[in-house]
């Protein structure tokens, strides 16, 4: 007689905070309802905008519509559409994100593992004006999307990317939610609120693994600023600066083992090939990015060293229980 395996319920958690993304957004919340495997539930949280709030209030049902209960930013408005989510799973996927049809099926798939707390998945571009010459594959990390070097199977990671990424209900009640003092605010570029939350949930359970699926994917808009040299210098500054305090919270081998082997490995032969192709070709776009990762390498660096600096007088800690309302969590059936 065969049995058969009972699949975790999922909620589906998309966080918005601008009207810019409108037509963008609207596009999200339909690429999650088409999904093969339908999540149980969709929260939309808007962070703090009353206008943005309304209009969908208006225009969009079949999902819970929800303010933020927590301070402005992408983490609390994370910890509130967890602590609405009723389901086994909560994945989270951008507000400009569009989720391929298999995606939310391809993360639960992980989850017959007990030993796995979190999936994520690949992240693909897609470039509103077209890639610049200089912005190489290996910076995709800059506008929030997988970089060259990742696995290209399903492998054991140290954190998922925001933009396309799934927890055990359990887990995120266990940890406290997201760090709220890290994240994105608004326009704002700070970031590795995802890469600290992983790091916490793992290191309370020996044994447990967070998993990189590159078959399930979400499509990423990357609007024409976002490709600028302005924005990829102010990004990695800010990128800097974000790992600097989660090396304060989690210690410095956890939080930087991966940018290490990144910097080791995968940027000096993005170097080296852009200076061949020049060379060979007289391709200035291959002198572009040679130049774009040595620049973006020297100002993260400058951001992690100030980091630092102000780590030691603004010290950033560990969230808990007692830092998002009671309100916020249901109770696990």
């Amino acid at each position: 007689m065969s049995t058969s395996i009972e699949r975790p319920t999922t909620s589906v958690v998309i966080c918005c905070y601008t009207m810019a993304r409108w037509e963008i957004l609207l596009d999200v919340i339909e690429s999650v309802r088409a999904q093969t495997m339908p999540p149980q539930e969709v929260i939309v949280v808007v962070d703090h905008n009353e206008d943005l709030y309304k209009r969908l209030v208006a225009v969009v049902d079949d999902v819970t519509l929800v303010e933020s209960a927590g301070p402005r930013g992408l983490s609390g408005a994370r910890n509130t559409g967890a602590g609405m989510a009723d389901s086994d799973i909560v994945a989270f996927v951008d507000d400009d994100a569009q989720a391929a049809p298999d995606w939310l099926e391809r993360l639960v798939v992980f989850y017959d593992d007990p030993d796995v707390l979190a999936v994520g998945g690949r992240v693909e571009p897609v470039w509103e004006s077209g890639r610049p010459a200089y912005f190489g594959e290996e910076l995709d990390w800059i506008v929030g999307c997988s970089h060259r070097g990742m696995p290209k199977v399903a492998s054991e990671v140290r954190n998922v990317i925001g933009a396309n990424m799934s927890f055990r209900l359990e887990v995120l009640r266990q940890v406290g939610g997201f760090n709220l003092d890290l994240g994105r605010q608004g326009t704002k570029p700070l970031g590795c609120e995802e890469t600290e939350i992983c790091i916490r949930s793992t290191m309370g359970s020996p044994g447990s693994r967070i998993v990189y699926e590159p078959a399930a994917v979400v499509r990423h808009h990357v609007p024409a600023n976002r490709g600028t040299v302005r924005y990829m210098l102010a990004r990695s500054w800010s990128e800097g600066i974000s790992k600097a305090q989660v090396s304060e919270i989690v210690g410095h081998k956890r939080a930087l083992g991966p940018e290490r082997r990144y910097v080791r490995s995968i940027l000096p032969r993005a170097v080296a090939a852009g200076i061949h192709d020049w060379s060979r070709d007289g391709n200035l776009g291959g002198l572009g990015r040679a130049g774009a990762i040595m620049a973006v390498l020297a100002f993260t660096a400058a951001g992690y060293l100030r980091g630092r600096r102000l780590s030691h007088t603004s010290p950033h800690p560990l969230p808990s229980r007692a830092a998002l309302p009671d309100a916020m969590w249901r109770e696990v059936q």
